[in-house]
C-alpha cells in the first residue's frame, strides 16, 4: 500500500473517526486539567481561547504513544501475515468483511436500528472500567501516555481496516510503516478537535457525530467494493465505471507483437489498457512494465490465477498463462482493489 494513501487516509477520514472513538478518553483523563485553565480564564475577564501549553503537552504525549504503540501493532500484523499467507481470495473476503463491519458501525452510529449495536469491537468490560476510573483519577505524564497506548484496544473502524491492509502485507516493516503513516495523519486533526473540545457544545458534538458516521459508511462502502474487485468480481461499482471507458478496439494487440508476449503498463493510477485481448487455447505470456511507479498499483492480484506480485519501482515481470479457454475473461486489480483491468482470452 502507498504509505501516502495511508496517510491521508489518515488525516481526512482516520482523525475523525479515531476521535469519535477515542476522544473522550483523552479528554476525560485531562478533565481536571480543562476545568482549571478555563478558570484561569475566566477569572481573567472572559474564556477566551488561547493556546496554553499545560494542555498540549499531555495531549502531544498521550499522540506520541498512540503513534509508538500502532507502530509496533503494524509491526506485530506484518510478521503474522508472513506467516498466515494471505492467498488473494482470503485477502478478498477480509476486505469484504471489513467494508461491511464499517457500514454496519456507521450505522449503529447514527442509530438506524438496534441490530447494529453488534457492530462494534470493545475489550472486555473489566479493562474498559479500568481504564476510565484510572483517567479520571490521575492526570499523570505516565497515565497520559499508558492510555495513549491502550487506544490499540479500541481502535475506530478505519484503524482496523488499515490493521487489515498492515496484515495483508506479510511484511513486519511494511506493516509497521502503514500503520505509522495512518496514526500520524490522524494526529493533527485529533490534537486539534481534543484541544478545543471543551468549547464545542452538545448541538456540534451531536452534528459531528453524525458526520463521523456518514464517512465511516462511505469508506464502509468504498471497501466493499475493494473486496469484490480483489475477488475478482464483475459487479463491483468502480468496475462497471471503469469498463465504461474502456475501447475494446483500441485493447487489442497485433498477435504478431504478441510473441514477445502480451505487456500491460502498469502506472500511479492504475493499469493500460485496462482490457487486453490474449490468445486463447494456448499458453502465453504476460509483461508487468513499470516506470518509477509509487502506488499500490505495484501489488498485482489476479484471483482467476492465484497469482499475486510485488513488482519493481522501475522494470519488467513475466507472468506465464496457463492455456485458457476461448473467451475466458479474467479480472485482477491492485493488492487494495482500487484499480482494476482484465484479461480476455479471444484471440486466435
Amino acid at each position: 500500500m502507498d504509505l501516502i494513501v495511508a496517510f491521508i487516509t489518515g488525516v481526512t477520514t482516520g482523525g475523525l473517526s479515531c476521535l469519535a472513538v477515542q476522544g473522550g478518553l483523552l479528554a476525560s483523563s485531562l478533565a481536571n486539567q480543562i476545568e482549571e485553565d478555563m478558570q484561569l480564564q475566566t477569572g481573567k475577564g472572559g474564556a477566551q481561547v488561547k493556546f496554553r501549553p499545560r494542555l498540549a503537552q499531555p495531549i502531544f504525549l498521550f499522540l506520541v504513544a498512540k503513534l509508538i504503540a500502532y507502530t509496533l501493532l503494524g509491526l506485530l500484523l506484518g510478521a503474522l501475515g508472513s506467516v498466515l499467507q494471505l492467498t488473494p481470495m482470503m485477502r478478498a473476503v477480509l476486505t469484504f468483511g471489513i467494508g461491511i463491519f464499517m457500514l454496519g458501525n456507521g450505522l449503529r452510529m447514527l442509530k438506524v436500528h438496534p441490530i447494529f449495536r453488534y457492530f462494534v469491537i470493545e475489550p472486555p468490560s473489566a479493562l474498559t472500567r479500568y481504564i476510565r476510573r484510572t483517567s479520571k483519577t490521575s492526570t499523570s505524564a505516565i497515565t497520559t501516555a499508558f492510555l495513549g497506548a491502550l487506544t490499540v484496544l479500541i481502535p475506530c473502524g478505519v484503524a482496523q481496516a488499515m490493521m487489515a491492509v498492515a496484515l495483508g502485507t506479510g511484511n513486519p516493516l511494511q506493516g509497521a510503516a502503514i500503520m505509522f503513516a495512518f496514526t500520524l495523519g490522524t494526529s493533527p486533526v485529533f490534537f486539534s478537535v481534543a484541544y478545543f473540545a471543551t468549547r464545542l457544545g452538545a448541538t456540534v458534538e451531536k452534528y459531528f457525530t453524525r458526520i463521523v458516521a456518514v464517512m465511516v459508511i462511505v469508506l464502509g462502502l468504498v471497501s466493499i467494493d475493494a473486496g469484490l474487485n480483489l475477488a475478482g468480481s464483475p459487479l463491483s461499482v468502480s468496475r462497471m465505471i471503469s469498463s465504461l471507458g474502456a475501447v475494446p478496439a483500441a485493447t487489442i494487440q497485433n498477435p504478431v507483437s504478441a510473441q514477445n508476449g502480451f505487456t500491460v503498463n502498469v502506472g500511479d493510477t492504475g493499469y493500460t489498457p485496462k482490457v487486453l485481448h490474449l490468445s486463447a487455447v494456448k499458453p502465453v505470456s504476460l509483461n508487468w512494465v513499470t516506470k518509477n511507479v509509487r502506488s499500490c498499483s505495484l501489488s498485482v492480484v489476479v484471483p482467476g490465477l492465484d497469482y499475486q506480485k510485488v513488482l519493481p519501482a522501475t522494470g519488467t515481470v513475466k507472468m506465464d498463462i496457463p492455456a485458457q479457454a476461448k473467451g475466458t475473461v479474467m479480472r485482477y486489480s491492485c493488492s487494495m482493489g482500487m484499480y482494476t483491468g482484465q484479461l480476455v482470452f479471444d484471440l486466435d
